[in-house]
């Protein structure tokens, strides 16, 4: 069931990034990278992965295409305001003129802010995607991003999600001007990923693979995507986490996390993301788990703002719907994905420290989160505090 207004208003759909995918393909990166016209590059990446030696094998294809390389491993978090304006003053001392982000979420929507700082010459803060920042005028430096986790799709998407520690908010800067140049996508870098990261990471795509196939910005491209992603989350998530030297299963959420971050397409997401960015800036919560453990209470609260669209997820997780209903199959989604949750144990808001006292908070930075407008069925400060209170056990299930 397509709305009528979603045929009426005018689409866009970019895709600027290249993809470079398979087992292996890790060994050409040097090679790929020059092709960019980069001759010394910045490595972006955190202190765990450094210290662990995963960038080295990168380090060493980069050096033997005969390009120079300086490692900023300064990410020890999430990234805000304060490391991006360092990561951006290094890149241009040691006069880099490329990046390359290897991580997650963090690392490349580190390197994408750094190359936003780099080439306007100010804070990545006056870029953000909000009605006083100002829009981006000029292309980031030659970008390839090298993900080591399979969730964020920050591999391709047009946005970064920064830390304002002085708001304690989460804001996002992007647009056409902002993606990687080049992404390369090998599951032989995911192999080592614990199971918890394995299980955050693999929920979060599945999220937003959930949340733009719903949205009311949706479109054919993107719903095409969307629906392949959530396809490979449920057949292959839990074997990944079950066994995390399955590389077929490492492919396929490799794969299942750049669809979905293509299914953002030049939009956004809806109440899961807003309440998850939103949170972070005030609860140190790690993003994956956060949006991991509200996805089955948004969906709860969505589903019939776009039963046709839940049916169809349902379809794509493996639940046989054939004797359904369209409202029963959209509540199947629901139970669907709560059992994937539970079965690779992800953590409740509680667990995860979120204090229940504050929910009136919680849900009034998530009201003000511009991710509000995509969601399916309409959002107010009562919905978002009856979310808040089904994640947080406060809430009966409408379901059962």
């Amino acid at each position: 069931m397509i709305r009528t207004e979603q045929m009426l208003t005018q689409k866009e759909f970019e895709m600027p990034t290249k993809v470079v995918s398979g087992v292996g393909v890790i060994q050409s990166a040097g090679n790929e990278i020059k092709k960019l016209g980069v001759t010394k590059a910045m490595i972006v990446t955190d202190i765990g992965l450094f210290s662990a030696g995963v960038t080295k094998p990168i380090e060493e294809s980069l050096r033997n295409a005969g390009l120079d390389v300086h490692v900023f491993h300064e990410i020890k978090g999430e990234p805000d305001t304060d490391l991006i304006a360092l990561g951006a003053k290094t890149y241009l001392e040691n006069n880099c003129n490329g990046l390359v982000a290897v991580g997650g979420g963090s690392s490349m929507d580190t390197a994408k802010a750094i190359g936003v700082e780099a080439v306007h010459g100010e804070p990545v803060l006056n870029y953000e995607a909000s009605d006083n920042g100002k829009p981006l005028t000029k292309r980031i430096p030659p970008l390839t991003t090298i993900p080591t986790t399979a969730g964020t799709g920050s591999e391709v998407t047009q946005w970064a999600v920064i830390k304002d520690p002085v708001r304690e908010i989460k804001f996002n800067v992007g647009g056409p001007l902002i993606p990687a140049h080049l992404a390369i996508i090998d599951p032989e870098m995911h192999l080592s990923m614990p199971k918890h990261i394995t299980a955050a990471t693999g929920v979060d795509a599945l999220s937003h693979a959930i949340e733009c196939f719903t949205m009311n910005q949706a479109q054919p491209i993107t719903d095409a995507v969307a629906l392949l992603a959530i396809e490979y989350v449920g057949k292959y998530l839990r074997r990944a986490y079950a066994n995390g030297h399955d590389v077929e299963a490492r492919y396929h959420m490799a794969q299942a996390a750049m669809l979905a971050g293509l299914s953002y397409g030049s939009d956004s997401a809806g109440a899961a993301h807003a309440m998850a960015q939103t949170l972070g800036g005030m609860v140190p919560v790690m993003h994956g788990q956060c949006v991991s453990a509200m996805l089955p209470p948004v969906m709860e609260y969505n589903w019939m703002g776009a039963p046709h669209k839940f049916a169809r997820i349902a379809e794509a997780l493996g639940v046989n719907t054939k004797e359904m209903t369209v409202e029963e199959a959209a509540i199947a989604a629901v139970i669907e994905v709560e059992r994937l949750v539970a079965d690779v144990n992800i953590p409740s808001l509680l667990d995860q420290g979120v204090d229940p006292e504050q929910i009136d908070r919680y849900a009034q930075a998530a009201l003000d989160d511009p991710q509000t407008f995509g969601n399916p069925r309409d959002l107010d400060l009562n919905a978002y505090k009856w979310i808040y209170g089904r994640c947080l056990g406060l809430e009966e299930s409408t379901l059962y």
